[in-house]
């Protein structure tokens, strides 16, 4: 069970919360710290004080003043009226983490709300009770409103929730398990909604699978350089010592221990005269090392963006203000999605370089795009098709949302981040890089058969020899799109990596 402190969450547990059902808590600093913050709201409201989204208006209206009577209907109206979200939902997964993060964010206790609003969504996750929320709909400023609102709209028993891959109305599942709906106070509802929570969960979630296809990449570059002959000397450790960067000694390590020393055919083509290997084989280390350099940039930014406060006002008790801010501005998350989808997107690029030097005869030596029976056969030309199109597609995903800004709340919000735009673009972009990486894989196994009896060394020959379990070696055309997806499930369910482990240890990241 892990205790919400505000304070210490980071990627794995997001991970664990979203797919591994990981119960939570509230922590008791956390539900004293909240306490006070509420307490001290409290005071200066009784007092007959004006407080921005306690007793006034939110966005343009920020100048009415709401009478006490009506705050509680203040905070829920805003909360129906903020419910404008578009499109697919997300996940339950995705909402998992959507959840966890917004929760550990209002524990830090600088919203001036009752513990019992963190609780709440305690409850409802360690009950599965997960909201229905849209993907669309954001702008990543005054944070996420519109799919926070619809996580809201479900906490005070309104709206929809996932049960069993259905979406049934959330009064139904409180009343079969006993629970009751969130009563809004002052201020719960503003505070419910002001945050890029939807951005960062979406973000760490997409930037973990980011790692993993990080090391598939360097396994699946390993391979298509043993199949096409290729030379060790550019993952010499001698190199990286020239330029250090971390993500360049890393790979080049990663590279070397998938390879080992040498291979029956590393040996066999020592005397074939050829200098130096194209672009895409040795510069794996520059590529896919700024790749994970990126990668690892970006979690550092968002596991502090999660153990934050973007809520607005922002209590400090202890320092008796109330004080109003733009911590719910998504540009920090923006930013680093921007450049993790290029990233990504670039060192997908150079496995589709690849897979080309691979099917081409002029480059590989081997048989028109690893057709035994070539002209009766296609083989694997329309494999490389589609992964081009594919790294097309990231091209126009790598666009940056975080450029764009558009004034919205009658020019009171005048600059936002498309933060949230930006972290689902970048998971469209890491499905496209997986599959085109399992086209790599599935070319470059079959071009080591087409070298037999010559083999592979390092934990090469025993990956081609998993992916071999379920995908065969293709005599004659096929349905290709099968082993596409079989190869991509052995990549989802880490089996790959397992078999990696297993045979020379874990890689580096």
């Amino acid at each position: 069970m892990i205790e919400l402190t505000g304070f210490d969450v980071d990627a794995d547990q997001v991970w664990s919360v979203a797919y591994e059902g990981e119960k939570l808590k509230l922590s008791e600093s956390a539900k004293a710290a909240m306490q006070e913050s509420k307490d001290y709201i409290q005071g200066r409201l009784d007092n007959g004080e004006v407080m921005y989204g306690v007793n006034t208006g939110f966005g343009a209206f920020s100048d009415v003043k709401i009478s006490q009577p009506d705050i509680v209907q203040l905070q829920k109206n805003l909360i129906r009226s903020h419910c404008t979200g578009i499109g697919e939902p997300f996940s339950p997964n995705e909402t998992r983490a959507i959840m966890f993060l917004r929760a550990n964010a209002l524990a830090r206790g600088h919203s001036g709300i009752r513990p019992n609003v963190v609780e709440k969504i305690v409850e409802f996750m360690n009950n599965d009770i997960i909201p229905v929320i849209p993907q669309q709909g954001s702008v990543g400023a005054s944070g996420d409103l519109a799919p926070l609102s619809h996580l809201a709209l479900a906490l005070i028993g309104e709206g929809l929730v996932w049960q069993a891959g259905d979406r049934v109305p959330v009064e139904t599942v409180l009343a079969k398990k006993k629970i009751s709906p969130l009563v809004l106070h002052a201020k719960e509802g503003l505070s419910l909604i002001n945050g890029c929570q939807v951005m960062t969960a979406v973000g760490l979630l997409n930037l973990k699978e980011a790692a993993r296809l990080c090391l598939m990449s360097d396994l699946a570059g390993a391979m298509t350089l043993e199949a096409l002959l290729g030379t060790r000397s550019a993952f010499d450790p001698l190199i990286p010592q020239t330029r250090a960067h971390r993500g360049e000694a890393i790979t080049a390590r990663n590279m070397l221990k998938l390879l080992g020393e040498t291979s029956e055919l590393a040996e066999s083509h020592l005397d074939c005269g050829r200098v130096q290997d194209a672009y895409s084989l040795r510069c794996i280390p520059a590529v896919h090392g700024a790749t994970k350099d990126a990668i690892q940039k970006a979690t550092e930014v968002l596991q502090v963006e999660a153990n934050s406060s973007t809520d607005n006002p922002l209590v400090f008790a202890k320092d008796n203000k109330v004080l109003s801010c733009g911590n719910f501005h998504g540009e920090p998350v923006a930013f680093q999605m921007d450049f993790s989808a290029i990233a990504v997107s670039g060192m997908t690029s150079m496995s589709e370089c690849r897979i080309e030097k691979l099917i081409n005869p002029a480059m590989s030596g081997l048989p028109a795009f690893l057709a035994p029976q070539g002209g009766l056969n296609s083989g694997h030309m329309i494999v490389q098709v589609s992964a081009a199109s594919l790294v097309s597609e990231n091209k126009v995903l790598s666009h940056p949302a975080s450029v764009d800004s558009i004034p919205t709340s009658a020019d009171k919000e005048d600059h936002v981040s498309m933060g949230t735009i930006a972290a689902r673009k970048f998971g469209q972009v890491i499905r496209n890089a997986e599959n085109v990486v399992a086209m790599e894989f599935l070319c470059a196994a079959q071009a080591l058969d087409l070298r037999a009896p010559l083999k592979a060394a390092g934990a090469v020959q025993p990956v081609k020899e998993l992916i071999r379990e379920t995908v065969p070696f293709a005599e004659e055309d096929r349905v290709f799109h099968l082993d596409i997806e079989a190869i991509k499930s052995l990549i989802r369910e880490d089996r790959i990596l397992a078999k990696v482990k297993n045979v020379i240890g874990a890689l580096e990241i």
